[in-house]
């Protein structure tokens, strides 16, 4: 394996030099820098991580701890995009990624446990369900932690404004005329009574009747239960005139559905999705959805953990809220 003293002796400079060219320090010229970093990739010489670790006490790696209910896992439409945007910030900074579960070989461990077994200099967390006492276990911890779409008084959390997407939504509904709306939201979290939250205010702002008939909980990501409650309010006597699903990936579900009952969108029905993925926008008719900032949501959320890993003292715990855009597609007719 090569050594600094080997590209010291190449370079006919001191082990000391080679360091200082190596973690791009000020204090030597930008010549001889440039020579030692050409010579050090030119030996093949890669940084010992665990003498690194020793000297900085950080092992630059960050947990993510993502469980989605759906088992999706990395093609989960939303949160493969935020946690893309995390990868790159993290790495931008020269921080690996290691997911976090609660096994290691064929022990069962904590979440916490398993991050101290790990080594990581903190977690970010999303997806998960929050009150899971393995989830307080860690956030209670020493460990830096930043949460993602969850607010916790003695954590860092980066927020999607939901209230504010879903007022979005239902206004822009309101305003293309329809009055009888229907809802289908997900499952139980800080998420849905937001949206919950922004969807009851703003017909209660408009003077639109709520009608709870058209408000049934189905699953997020998930088009079978979506196309399933679809159905249940397409057979209702006064069928709603627009269907707002809880995300585009289950809007499909809706879609289809839709479909094999002879009907057509928007002519017959009006719809919507929720998280504006790229998919959305190339399908016929181009889905009307809220857009939710997911690059801005991942990058924070990077930036964030690294200010509290290499600056706790000086670092605020504070609730960040990344807004996103209401897209007009051509799902939504205007009666």
């Amino acid at each position: 394996m090569v050594s600094m003293k080997d590209i010291s002796a190449r370079c006919q400079v001191s082990v000391a030099t080679v360091s200082k060219a190596l973690n791009n320090r000020g204090d030597i010229s930008e010549e001889t820098k440039e020579r030692i970093c050409r010579v050090a990739k030119e030996l093949g010489y890669l940084p010992n991580s665990s003498a690194r670790a020793l000297k900085t006490n950080r092992t630059y790696n960050i947990g993510v701890l993502f469980v989605d209910k759906a088992n999706c896992g990395l093609t989960h439409s939303y949160f493969s995009h935020v946690l893309d945007s995390f990868r790159r910030g993290a790495e931008a900074e020269g921080y690996d990624i290691t997911f976090i579960s609660q096994h290691a070989g064929k022990s069962i461990l904590s979440y916490y446990e398993h991050s101290k077994y790990r080594g990581v200099d903190g977690v970010v967390i999303a997806c998960v369900d929050f009150e899971d006492e393995a989830i307080l276990e860690l956030v209670e911890g020493e460990i830096p932690v930043v949460t993602i779409d969850y607010a916790f008084n003695n954590r860092t959390s980066i927020l999607s404004d939901n209230v504010l997407g879903m007022q979005k939504v239902v206004q822009h509904v309101i305003d293309m005329g329809h009055r009888d709306i229907a809802y289908i939201y997900g499952e139980s979290s800080m998420v849905t009574d937001n949206r919950l939250d922004g969807f009851y205010s703003t017909l209660k702002r408009n003077g639109v009747e709520v009608k709870e008939e058209y408000i049934r909980q189905g699953i997020y990501h998930d088009p079978v239960s979506a196309a399933q409650i679809t159905d249940e309010l397409l057979t209702l006597s006064n069928r709603p005139t627009c269907i707002i699903y809880p995300d585009d990936f289950s809007c499909f579900g809706g879609l289809n559905m839709i479909a094999s009952k002879g009907l057509s969108v928007p002519d017959d029905i009006s719809v919507v999705g929720y998280d504006g993925q790229n998919i959305a926008q190339v399908i016929e008719p181009k889905l009307t959805t809220y857009k939710q900032n997911t690059e801005e949501l991942g990058r924070m959320a990077a930036r964030k953990l690294i200010q509290l890993i290499e600056q706790p003292k000086h670092t605020l715990i504070e609730r960040i809220v990344a807004q996103g855009d209401l897209i007009q597609g051509k799902s939504v007719r205007r009666l």
